[in-house]
């Protein structure tokens, strides 16, 4: 299932990318170069939370991870099958549903998180590249905005 996303969400989400903390958080495996980021909800504008179904609060995040093929002159976006899981500091694991979301060449894979204030989570993620499975392993640290 794919939605289509606004230019407001890309934006915001080029813009992060774009940042020098985001830019830490590249993985390459083989001719895939994965980038990864978890943030919290509230950063998201109202109609855009709305539109994916995301709660906005103070106790809400999600993870945003895209692909790009390394392969191919200027590293497209690629699609790829993921699935994966959250578990926190004392054990408890979380499944994670993410929805591809499709605006022009751009793809993304969003997934939601329930957290407590101060949380932090090791997430375990799937990614299957047309029958290539890589393991992508991070850890984000939640806090509530106050």
């Amino acid at each position: 299932m794919f939605k289509l996303i606004s230019k407001g969400f890309l934006l915001a989400m080029l813009l992060i990318s774009s940042s020098s903390y985001a830019n830490d958080n590249v993985k390459q495996f083989e001719n895939l170069e994965v980038h990864y980021i978890g943030l919290p909800s509230v950063i998201l504008q109202p109609e855009i939370a709305k539109l994916y179904g995301i709660e906005r609060s103070r106790y809400n995040g999600f993870v945003n991870i895209s692909a790009l093929d390394t392969s191919k002159a200027n590293k497209p976006a690629k699609r790829i099958g993921i699935s994966g899981s959250a578990t926190n500091l004392v054990g408890q694991k979380i499944p994670l549903e993410f929805e591809q979301v499709i605006e022009g060449n751009a793809i993304y894979y969003l997934a939601t998180i329930k957290y407590p204030n101060d949380e932090t989570y090791r997430f375990d993620i799937l990614i299957n590249d047309n029958g290539k499975q890589h393991n992508l392993k991070f850890t984000q640290k939640f806090y509530t905005e106050q």
